[in-house]
């Protein structure tokens, strides 16, 4: 099937678009996000309950995004026959199915086989996402609901660490999980009265995921997308060490801090919606321009509160427009085939996350917060310059 006629094909499918399934997809995001980073604040009481250390219970996220990587690369060819309405909702019953063999555990291995399950519905789930809101409304609308899509992204960020860390102190840690369950219940009744047939596309195809890095402009645009998320979990993971010991704010200042960067990367994934229809390549490039400058003057004026809060928010806002602007690029780059690009998207950023708070560890190790903060500018500014001069002709 030539190009031509899948791009036409796709578009008569979501001739009318579904609002009601991108909304349905974007609380399925949430329940997602807000399930995978649940361990991170809960980490404490989980590990007195369990009689575990900390560390065993940090394990609980490793698995899950190791999980994620690896499913992310053969979701497309082990589910090519069946029809993505049913995928999805098997995923959402993974995530209950997750939720509620946490809350019952009674020790850590029952844990970390739950976390198996979540890791395999958060890499079907993101792999398969552009793919599907492509084939749910018109071309041109794909940048919005693609923006929708991820904004489940941002409010979970916002919403799950310190919400989950606060109930979890009033209804204990099983119960924030059982909640989890209930969100994924929702979720899945949302999705199921939503989301369309969508029967498989039977193109041929050559060897899936790994078969699209033969192509010399997704090498180059994986190589920015692992520099940008590399460079972004580098700066996040060690964010509040920085505003601890170079900008020396207080626990409420610091929470405040934190606040507005999931607020400012709420409205970043809005923004992107919008800008990336004009441009995705110059929107990705001033966006790193933007994160690269904001490192290098965060770690100058690391002294002054009000410009580390509106910096860190600057970079927030930044950092929403890449999920977004990235999977508009896939959508643009391989419209014949977003399902394996989705799925290489997938696995990059997932290395990018490994990457960034390893090399971000080494690098705080010898050169403190600061160190860390410049190493990632520098990486945005190199990731800046690759989109601009290999990746810009397309889009």
């Amino acid at each position: 099937m030539s190009l031509d006629t899948e791009v036409v094909e796709t578009s008569i499918a979501a001739d009318k678009p579904a609002w009601g399934a991108v909304f349905a997809m974007a609380f399925g995001v949430f329940g997602l996000i807000t399930a995978e980073f649940l361990p991170v604040s809960l980490l404490t009481p989980i590990a007195d309950s369990l009689q575990v250390s900390e560390g065993q219970a940090g394990q609980t996220v490793t698995v899950t995004a190791l999980v994620a990587l690896l499913t992310s690369l053969v979701v497309g060819n082990l589910t090519r026959r069946l029809d993505r309405r049913v995928v999805m909702l098997a995923f959402t019953l993974l995530l209950i199915a997750s939720a509620l063999l946490v809350a019952f555990a009674e020790n850590l291995p029952m844990i970390l086989l739950a976390r198996v399950l979540l890791g395999m519905a958060i890499g079907g789930f993101w792999t398969l996402s552009t793919a599907i809101t492509m084939r749910l409304v018109p071309s041109d609308q794909v940048p919005k609901a693609l923006s929708i899509v991820f904004s489940g992204i941002s409010l979970a960020t916002i919403i799950a660490a310190p919400l989950g860390s606060y109930l979890g102190g009033i209804v204990g840690w099983r119960n924030i999980f059982l909640l989890t369950g209930a969100l994924g219940v929702l979720a899945l009744f949302w999705q199921f009265f939503t989301l369309p047939a969508m029967p498989p596309e039977n193109k041929a195809r050559s060897g899936g995921v790994l078969d699209l890095l033969r192509n010399s402009l997704m090498r180059w645009g994986m190589l920015a997308v692992i520099m940008m998320f590399t460079g972004h979990f580098a700066f996040f993971t060690y964010l509040r060490p920085f505003l601890e010991s170079s900008a020396q704010l207080n626990i409420n200042q610091l929470s405040l801090v934190l606040l507005a960067f999931g607020v400012a990367n709420f409205f970043g994934t809005s923004l992107a919606g919008y800008l990336v229809t004009r441009s995705v390549s110059l929107t990705l490039t001033g966006m790193a321009l933007v994160m690269s400058v904001t490192a290098v003057v965060l770690v100058s004026f690391g002294n002054l509160p009000w410009l580390v809060g509106a910096g860190v928010a600057m970079w927030g806002l930044a950092f929403g427009s890449m999920p977004t602007g990235w999977s508009t690029w896939i959508s643009r780059a391989v419209p014949d085939d977003a399902e394996s690009g989705g799925g290489l998207l997938v696995a990059t950023i997932q290395l990018a996350i490994t990457a960034g708070a390893a090399a971000g560890g080494w690098m705080f190790d010898l050169n403190g917060a600061g160190g860390v903060f410049l190493a990632s500018g520098v990486l945005m500014l190199l990731a800046a310059i690759t989109i601009f001069t290999r990746v810009r002709h397309h889009g």
